[in-house]
């Protein structure tokens, strides 16, 4: 396993690269299916990390809490051939055994996660309104699966975001599995 911690690849005020992926739902999904929402948060994710095991209580957590006014997707863009367990199907599965409340979408060419810059698993990025980058960050202070958490970090931001309020930093490092790229 290769742990991996966020890069920085969009900027702060970056708009979020646009996409049209398969969703677990079996339908497209893109930006614009979310234009309702006041704030998007694209968490770059996959089925087998035990980092994002030990997260997705806390990801539909953030979903729950702001409901109607965030998009929470989750995007897997591992190679299914190499890791099988990170196949489409996998992913119905493991939305359908975890319970998961949020888009989860598969990005088989691997292009949105390289648009994005995303080198971990989760690697988050929340977008405001203009769908402009405003935070690249981690969900909590639990930064090894075991670990319990003790500060909610992405859930304080988006309630800033959402008040209007400056936001302390705009990339405090997510750390996760590798990505895993097609050769």
């Amino acid at each position: 396993m290769v742990v991996m911690e966020s890069q920085v690849v969009l900027k702060k005020g970056d708009l979020a690269p646009d996409f049209e992926l398969l969703g677990v739902d079996d339908k497209k999904h893109s930006l614009a299916s979310y234009k309702d929402h006041d704030a998007v948060l694209v968490i770059f994710m996959c089925n087998h990390c035990p980092y994002v095991k030990a997260k997705v209580d806390a990801i539909n957590e953030i979903q729950n809490e702001f409901k109607g006014k965030l998009a929470v997707i989750g995007i897997n863009s591992n190679d299914a051939v190499a890791y099988p367990d990170d196949s489409f199907d996998s992913m119905k599965e493991f939305a359908k055994e975890r319970g998961i409340v949020f888009s989860y979408l598969v990005d088989e060419t691997q292009q949105i996660a390289k648009k994005y810059g995303a080198v971990c698993t989760p690697d988050p990025f929340l977008f405001n309104k203009d769908r402009k980058l405003v935070f690249h960050g981690k969900i909590d202070n639990a930064m090894k699966p075991e670990d319990k958490a003790t500060e909610k970090t992405m859930i304080g931001v988006v309630e800033k975001l959402l008040a209007g309020q400056p936001l302390a930093k705009d990339f405090d490092p997510s750390i996760g599995c590798s990505i895993k790229w097609k050769n």
